[in-house]
């Protein structure tokens, strides 16, 4: 633990810190035990850096809005809207500033990297008894680095690639095409599957399944479609397979299903949960130091409304988060405000509602319903004259509180058990592990792989797997489009993928193939990532959304996220190339097509 804290404040991308002008910045103090040099001198030291890389996939998914980059990722969507700021065109290079997860997200990324690369640059400066072990290693990192150059690609573009360990300042970096990187990515992870074991030694470790998850993801932005369903093939060969009776630490409690079994915290990174093929570990009962976040997932938080501010009809708050209600449902913020789209039309289908679905994943005992007048949430203030009864909207102030208070969760994925640790504030959502790859999102990938080659049948077989063990009504290939199976992704993987990163992954396939009147040429004024967020996204429809004294606004080049003006502008010797739509983009020069 001490590693990761010495050096993350040094390990840091150099393009914000060389506004400093200061060397020093990009590398250990040279009398520091846990410089690199000194670090990575045997196996163990090269273990110690893979257990840092392991635990900094936390990140997606842990910490408050500024750096909970899995939140923001929802905020921009199809499926929500940002209560924060809905207007994406306030969203200026210049604006987002540190408290923002649009600029954190690309900052912190470029850290995370610097660690893997700091991995492979050092790799055969040491003599290695056993090639396997070395191969091993290399490979992980190798994964490390892929997984997030894959999520600033898909959401900021052509953006500058580093792949080596920095040992001395640099101020001439310039973009390097999105289709490079790529192309790099898949070349490293496809030696990565050689060399990585099909079962982890240990939790965190990556294995097989996981290289070869990624890789179908890279395979498909690459319009490789034969490889990606003979990647995700592999994986679903085993050694995985789909949950499919209770399990865990609920497993019980008749109330429950399977599908809240999945979720638990607890159950992600269980021996007997054959379905996960990649989990983050974040353990409340181990020592804060190896907490990532000391306060947690915050997934009751971002996810989940303000019901807490309700009152009754006294005027005071009919229940609060310091209550025992508070300990259940935590002290939501709605910084993900879901739409009507995902609470309720996504489910109605095949003749059932959302509220007469035998999905399990829409069932009453899995959602906190907030209805047209009363929630599933009771009075519990002593002293108030509505005590035991539900909360009611009639004692709403205004009915613009609603977008707050007033929206029915799926309370099964947010939930995370919150301890008054030392540093326990409210209850966010405490330490837990987290699915960043699970085999349900296998057979999705492999569908839309075989969409892509007009095999609706294959696609629809493999979506209905997922639905099947939902106890979903099953589907035929003439109800495969694109449309459903990011509708079934929405279903399925709700708080684990990074859904605007899959969307503009898709929104670049389609234009490439120039299909659906889309080009790579107009990607900026057409793509399919704002039109879905159109058609489907009440916020963004007359009357528009408004809160805080903005209105909610989305337009076609926000698909891709703004580069940081301080990175640009700290990089002096080079050019590092705006998004359209954003203040410098007229500065821009051809990104470059090869990797540097």
């Amino acid at each position: 633990m001490k590693y990761r804290n010495i050096l993350s404040p040094i390990i840091v991308f150099s393009l914000l810190l060389l506004a400093s002008c200061s060397q020093d910045w990009l590398k250990p103090e040279p009398l520091s035990f846990y410089a690199p040099e000194n670090v990575f001198v045997d196996e163990a030291g090269f273990e110690s850096g893979l257990v840092n890389c392991r635990k900094e996939m936390n990140a997606d998914n842990h910490g408050d809005r500024a750096v909970h980059f899995l939140a923001l990722d929802f905020m921009y969507t199809d499926l929500a809207c940002s209560i924060e700021q809905c207007d994406f065109t306030k969203n200026t290079p210049s604006t987002v500033g540190s408290r923002s997860a649009l600029q954190n997200l690309f900052l912190r990324s470029y850290v995370y990297i610097k660690n893997a690369n700091t991995i492979i640059s050092r790799i055969d400066a040491i003599t290695w008894s056993d090639p396997a072990v070395r191969n091993r290693i290399l490979s992980e990192a190798y994964w490390f680095r892929a997984y997030w150059y894959y999520r600033l690609v898909n959401s900021y573009g052509d953006i500058p690639w580093i792949g080596e360990e920095l040992t001395d300042a640099k101020l001439d970096y310039k973009s390097t095409s999105r289709w490079a990187i790529l192309g790099q990515l898949q070349k490293d992870l496809e030696f990565a599957r050689q060399w990585l074991p099909a079962t982890p030694a240990r939790l965190g470790n990556v294995t097989k399944g996981a290289v070869n998850h990624l890789l179908t993801k890279i395979y498909l932005a690459n319009g490789e479609f034969d490889s990606a369903i003979s990647a995700a093939t592999e994986v679903i060969n085993g050694p995985y397979t789909l949950m499919k009776q209770r399990f865990g630490v609920d497993k019980n409690r008749a109330y429950y299903n399977l599908m809240w079994d999945l979720h638990r915290v607890q159950n992600k990174n269980l021996a007997e949960n054959s379905e996960t093929i990649y989990a983050t570990v974040d353990r409340a009962d181990q020592a804060p130091a190896t907490w990532w976040d000391l306060r947690g997932t915050f997934s009751m938080r971002h996810f989940g409304p303000s019901y807490w501010r309700v009152l009754d009809a006294t005027g005071n708050r009919a229940t609060n988060w310091n209550t025992v209600s508070g300990d259940s449902l935590g002290s939501g913020d709605a910084a993900v405000r879901t739409n009507n789209y995902f609470i309720y039309s996504l489910w109605a289908e095949k003749n059932f509602k959302w509220n007469t679905t035998p999905d399990l994943r829409r069932s009453n005992s899995n959602w906190i319903e907030m209805g047209a007048a009363t929630a599933e949430i009771a009075t519990v203030r002593d002293g108030s004259p509505n005590l035991g009864e539900p909360l009611s909207k009639k004692y709403l102030p205004a009915q613009a509180d609603t977008v707050e208070t007033w929206f029915s969760w799926p309370y099964y994925k947010t939930y995370a058990p919150t301890p008054k640790t030392p540093y326990w504030v409210q209850p966010h959502g405490g330490q837990g592990d987290w699915y960043i790859f699970r085999l349900a999102e296998t057979y999705l990938l492999r569908a839309e792989a075989y969409y892509w080659k007009g095999q609706t049948g294959l696609a629809a077989e493999d979506i209905n797997k997922v639905r099947e063990r939902a106890k979903a009504p099953l589907i035929a290939a003439s109800d495969v489009t694109l449309d459903y199976i990011f509708d079934e992704r929405a279903r399925e993987l709700y708080m684990e993928e990074p859904r605007h990163s899959e969307m503009v992954r898709v929104s670049f396939t389609l234009a490439k193939l120039g299909r659906d009147g889309y080009s790579l040429s107009g990607i900026t004024s057409k793509n399919w990532y704002h039109d879905r967020v159109m058609r489907y996204n009440h916020f963004y429809k007359a009357p528009l959304f408004q809160i805080f004294g903005n209105t909610a606004t989305l337009l076609p080049q926000h698909m891709l996220w703004p580069i940081p003006q301080s990175v640009i502008t700290a990089n002096t010797l080079g050019r590092i190339n705006q998004n359209f739509g954003y203040d410098g983009a007229e500065l821009n020069e051809p990104a470059l097509e090869t990797i540097p």
